[in-house]
């Protein structure tokens, strides 16, 4: 459930019709807090949609209104407002004589309609979800394409009873797919109302119903469960015999190159033996041709929020490890078991304990303090249950920082976050960070005032100010001495600053274009979908500009010996291999890129005994390509096997599952 820009979906078809009420009233509940509301007016035969989230300082803001035929069914549609991250939204859709036409971020569109077909709206509210519900239950086979391409169904669940504490009604789920990697989970009443929108995360509930939320998203968890679950006994494969990926060359993150040909055989969750190329086969092996192609080992996103439906899309994507920065804790506890447990496929995750202080703007993850004494709790809270660090957050006050980051020390656990709101950088350093996430939360300090508040969308749009900023004037070169003397680590999240500050409305966004193609449509017009507002005139060009400032920084925290952590907080997979390119443009190799991302972070996280580098005894945790990496980054992009934890994956038979094209194709693979 995407509220930056949900999915919608209309019924071109005249003559079906939509039960109207007077007025609909949602709560959009997050992590248990309400963050935002929907509200749908019915005045004849026109509706009117307010649609507004504010979670952690950001959210969408949208207006619609929707002209409705005789059949209930739209023939004008008006969106208006705001993305997540403050892009204007202005997209219309009208329907006259068989044409559909339509306007968006990505641009014009039409098409004449001959057969019943679906629009796919680009920024419309979770409201529209229960109409699209509603109209592929008319279709005798509940499939029907979309506009501009693909096709979408819906899949009918079992009845549910809920109650607002004073009556029961009975509602019934309908998993609706084909736009996005996984399902949307609404639910309508017995007059096919919508009741709820849901994820494991949040829920969009009918006003009044607020108290169901908690076994609402355990539902939705539970349904995401089930079909990953089945996901995994389709694709993965555990062979239960010593694995031979034979004629490989191996990445040596030490020696920064390949190995001669080699066969690497595995056996159970570890790596056996590494073997001549032209060692004989024992008896029983399951044997994989490497056909002179690469392995390497596990890489390692640093800067998750791990969900079920994307972890699978990571280890296809031969991302085995994930440091997982802030998360519902239970929530997160109950999915590594899952995938320990091997019911569901996804990378190993490594825990960082959310710290966040509460206020009119705070984050709904983790732990929220309001004091120094549920500060230090919340440390020993995280210490006491094996995780590796805390993650300090924008409402933190910045005094309570040096007092977590002291019992953090005391008990064994790094430090990490972003900088509070009024602070800086600097006094970050002093207060014992021992990494800082994200390189604009170390840029504003550089470039607002004390009292700008760094809590709202604030601490991204102030970018803009870096165009005029000089890179080698005192405050800042005094703050990359500071930096670098204090041993301090940054992971600067890369990838989605150039989302931020590059993306433009109906272009294809610089990081995506190897793979757009591939993604399902909904997919694909959301990447399309530029970030930030940048209307007002200059606005797009210091947007381009306070990039090229940005990557010129981290280029002086590299030459100053700044160790700088690969990770997206862009859900990894894709994304972290775009991530792993834009450290080749800061002047690492592409084999010094692969180190970092493999041996290097698993120093960082003292997990270099067992992963981090393909070797005798180690776990058996690497992917499989057929170019050199060391030569072109661009090779991990098509991966042909992928091993976890001993399990063999195949991206090629696991894509499809999510509506995504391969790109590669498996390897031969004979068995015993």
């Amino acid at each position: 459930m995407r509220f930056a820009s949900g999915m919608a979906v209309l019924l071109l078809i005249p003559g079906l019709a939509l039960a109207a009420t007077t007025e609909e009233k949602f709560s959009v509940v997050t992590g248990g807090n309400k963050v935002g509301h929907l509200v749908a007016r019915h005045d004849g035969d026109r509706v009117t949609i307010e649609f507004d989230v504010k979670n952690n300082g950001r959210g969408p803001t949208i207006a619609e209104t929707l002209q409705l035929d005789a059949g209930g069914l739209p023939t004008q549609w008006t969106i208006t407002g705001a993305t997540t991250f403050g892009s204007k939204v202005d997209e219309r859709f009208a329907l006259a004589d068989g044409q559909a036409a339509w306007k968006d971020s990505v641009g014009e569109g039409s098409a004449k309609v001959t057969e019943p077909s679906l629009y796919i709206g680009q920024a419309a509210s979770p409201w529209s979800l229960g109409l699209y519900a509603r109209v592929l239950l008319k279709d005798a086979n509940r499939t029907l394409p979309a506009l501009p391409g693909g096709e979408v169904r819906v899949v009918v669940g079992e009845p549910l009873s809920v109650t607002d504490g004073k009556q029961a009604i009975t509602v019934r789920v309908h998993a609706v797919s084909g736009l996005e990697y996984a399902p949307d989970y609404v639910l309508l009443d017995e007059k096919q109302a919508l009741f709820a929108v849901v994820s494991p995360g949040s829920v969009v509930v009918r006003e009044g119903f607020e108290g169901e939320q908690v076994r609402l998203r355990q539902m939705a968890a539970d349904l995401s469960t089930q079909r990953l679950e089945q996901i995994q006994k389709l694709t993965a494969h555990r062979y239960g015999a010593p694995v031979r990926f034979r004629n490989v060359r191996i990445f040596d993150p030490q020696e920064l190159a390949l190995s001669a040909p080699v066969s690497v055989v595995i056996n159970g969750r570890h790596i056996s033996s590494i073997q001549s190329i032209d060692s004989a086969v024992s008896p029983g092996e399951v044997l994989v041709e490497g056909e002179g192609g690469t392995l390497v080992a596990g890489l390692y996103e640093m800067h998750g929020h791990t969900g079920q439906e994307g972890a699978l899309l990571n280890v296809a994507a031969g991302v085995t490890t994930v440091r997982d920065m802030g998360n519902d804790n239970a929530v997160l506890d109950a999915l590594i078991a899952r995938i320990e447990a091997g019911a569901i496929g996804g990378p190993r995750i490594h825990r960082s304990g959310f710290i966040e202080g509460k206020s009119p703007f705070n984050s709904n993850n983790g732990i929220l303090v309001d004091s120094e004494a549920e500060t230090l709790a919340a440390v020993r809270w995280y210490a006491a249950r094996g995780y590796g660090q805390v993650k300090l957050y924008n409402s933190m006050k910045p005094e309570w920082s040096a007092i977590a980051a002291t019992e953090a020390h005391r008990l064994g656990l790094r430090v990490a976050g972003h900088v509070p709101a009024f602070s800086n950088a600097d006094a970050m350093v002093d207060a014992g960070y021992d990494e800082l996430t994200h390189i604009n939360q170390i840029a504003l300090g550089w470039v607002i005032k004390p009292e700008e508040d760094t809590r709202t969308l604030f601490r991204l749009t102030a970018l803009k100010r870096l165009a005029t900023l000089d890179l080698q004037s005192a405050p800042v070169q005094r703050t990359l001495a500071h930096i670098a003397d204090r041993k301090v680590a940054v992971e600067p999240t890369i990838a989605i600053h150039e989302n931020l500050l590059l993306n433009r409305g109906g272009a294809v966004p610089q990081g995506a274009v190897d793979y757009i193609d591939n993604l399902p449509v909904g997919e694909q017009r959301s990447a399309r979908q530029g970030w930030a507002d940048m209307s007002a005139p200059g606005d797009a060009e210091a947007y381009a500009v306070a990039y090229t400032k940005l990557m010129d920084t981290l280029r002086q925290m590299r030459e100053r010996g700044i160790l700088l952590i690969p990770g997206t907080d862009l859900g990894g997979s894709f994304t972290f291999h775009r991530e792993l390119e834009l450290f080749n443009q800061l002047g690492y190799t592409p084999a010094e890129v692969l180190r970092l991302a493999t041996w290097d972070m698993a120093m960082y996280l003292g997990q270099n005994q067992s992963t981090g580098s393909i070797e005798k005894g180690k776990l058996a945790d690497f992917f499989l390509v057929p170019g050199d990496p060391t030569a072109d980054l661009k090779a991990i992009k098509t991966i042909r096997a992928v091993v976890k934890d001993g399990t063999v994956y195949y991206p090629s038979e696991i894509y499809p599952h999510f509506g995504i094209k391969p790109f590669a194709t498996a390897p031969k693979v004979t068995l015993p």
